[in-house]
Parts: structure tokens; C-alpha cells; sequence
């Protein structure tokens, strides 16, 4: 197990006490468990912030069935960064496709814009993390 280190933090009163409650909202057994979830959130949005970063995501799409066939054939025009898909009808005429995909950050997020941006898209997001090299 790797050794602590201890350090001081200062913080407005008002602050803390906002703080102290999202850790009790989330379950934290103490503030340095929460503080050490976001300093690891921020070390990994600034590590797949380089095109090069090999990452790994979810790109979260909720759009009209219509488009299933095209969202398809876009797909396997990026067959090695495609790891899998699951597609879920949400109702008669709407779907959700959650598509994960792995490669360079600049290939990922270019995969996702590709698909968010087509017509019949209603709405998509990109949630994206590293494989892990950097940050511990």
C-alpha cells in the first residue's frame, strides 16, 4: 500500500460546509476520500486532454429509430476503435445507443462528434476517462 502523505487545506467556512455536505451526499467515509476523487478527476481530464492519450469512453446517444441504419454503417467505418454497442428502445419511435469506444483521445472524440452531430441525433454526450497510465 502506498504511504500517505498529510497536508493542510484552508477554506471559507461557507465553503466547507457545502463541501462537507456533497461528501455526506455521496457516501465518503472522510474529506480526504472526497478530495482525492477530485484531484484523480481532474489529473484524468487533463491527461485525455492530449490527442495522443490512449483513452477509453462512452458516447451516449438518444435519437429517432429511423436513423439506427446509418448510425450502424458510421460505426463500422470505425470498426478498430468500436469495442461494443448496446442499443435499448426506449419507446415507439425513440432509441438509446450507448457505444464504447477506445483509441487516441483525438480519434474518440472525433468518432463521437461524427455521430452526435448527425441528423435525428436528439442528444449525445462523450464521457471519456484514460486506461489508467498516469493516474493512480
Amino acid at each position: 500500500m502506498p504511504t500517505l502523505e498529510r497536508f493542510g487545506v484552508s477554506m471559507e467556512d461557507e465553503l466547507l460546509k457545502v463541501f462537507d455536505d456533497l461528501v455526506a451526499r455521496r457516501g465518503y467515509t472522510s474529506r480526504s476520500e472526497a478530495i482525492r476523487d477530485l484531484v484523480r478527476r481532474e489529473l484524468v481530464e487533463e491527461e485525455w486532454a492530449d490527442p495522443e492519450t490512449e483513452v477509453i469512453g462512452t458516447v451516449t446517444l438518444v435519437y429517432d429509430h429511423e436513423l439506427t441504419a446509418a448510425l450502424t454503417g458510421a460505426q463500422h467505418e470505425h470498426h478498430d476503435e468500436i469495442v461494443c454497442t448496446t442499443h435499448i428502445h426506449v419507446d415507439a419511435t425513440n432509441c438509446m445507443e450507448v457505444v464504447v469506444v477506445r483509441g487516441k483521445s483525438a480519434v474518440v472524440r472525433h468518432i463521437s462528434e461524427g455521430l452526435i452531430s448527425r441528423r435525428g441525433v436528439k442528444h449525445g454526450q462523450l464521457v471519456c476517462t484514460t486506461t489508467g497510465g498516469q493516474v493512480k
